[in-house]
């Protein structure tokens, strides 16, 4: 019997390695990588079964990773493993088509099962967070929307600016000039009646494009 093969995302070092070690006898760790970008273009090389991923990740948070990675892959499914309890980010998560929600202080064990069941076509959610669920669903039950007066190009260089990287830097992970970016930086701020750097910043985490 094949093993599925895995993709594992984080960008903690030393807790890639935890995973890797975890799972290693029960599934083939294909790759690991430490941004949503280098996911991105790994899983599209790569082709895995199973992606496990952070929310909180540097250049392209979790969340917007997994809806790219889902419209481009329907098949792959994919774990969010994560520090964040905030039950509304893991109904965005399963709007994201995640096939599962885990907490970092979970049982060892709870991982792997979450693996069998998503090979299985079924979700599995950490209790403690699935309790708070159906509260936000309810509460909410749109779920977050994007701005949309942004295009997928002013997204992303609203959220890599809002992460405190320089125009030059965003250029280089965008492979654009900087001039591009200023354009793209200062048409989002007119878009969005925003004045300041620090209202743009203020804005990305409100909407939840920069997550911790």
């Amino acid at each position: 019997m094949n093993l599925p093969r895995v993709i594992l995302a984080d960008d903690h070092k030393m807790l890639l390695e935890a995973f890797r070690k975890l799972l290693e006898s029960h599934c083939e760790i294909v790759a690991t990588v430490a941004d949503g970008r280098a996911l991105l273009h790994v899983a599209a090389t790569l082709k895995p079964d199973i992606i496990v991923l952070d929310i909180g990740m540097p250049l392209l948070n979790g969340l917007e990773a997994a809806r790219q990675l889902k419209s481009k892959m329907p098949a792959v499914k994919i774990i969010f493993l994560t520090m964040q309890e905030d039950p509304d980010l893991a109904v965005e998560a399963m709007r994201c088509g995640a096939s599962g929600y885990l907490l970092k202080t979970s049982a060892p064990g709870e991982l792997l099962h979450a693996i069998r069941e998503a090979l299985k076509d079924r979700c599995h959610v950490t209790p403690q967070i699935a309790r708070g669920m159906q509260k936000s669903f309810i509460r909410n039950p749109e779920g977050r929307q994007q701005p949309k007066s942004l295009t997928p190009r002013q997204y992303e260089v609203v959220q890599l600016l809002a992460e405190g990287k320089s125009m030059k830097e965003v250029a280089d992970v965008l492979h654009v000039t900087a001039r591009t970016v200023a354009f793209h930086k200062y048409r989002s701020m007119e878009e969005l009646a925003i004045q300041s750097n620090a209202e743009l910043i203020q804005f990305a985490i409100k909407h939840r494009m920069v997550i911790a």
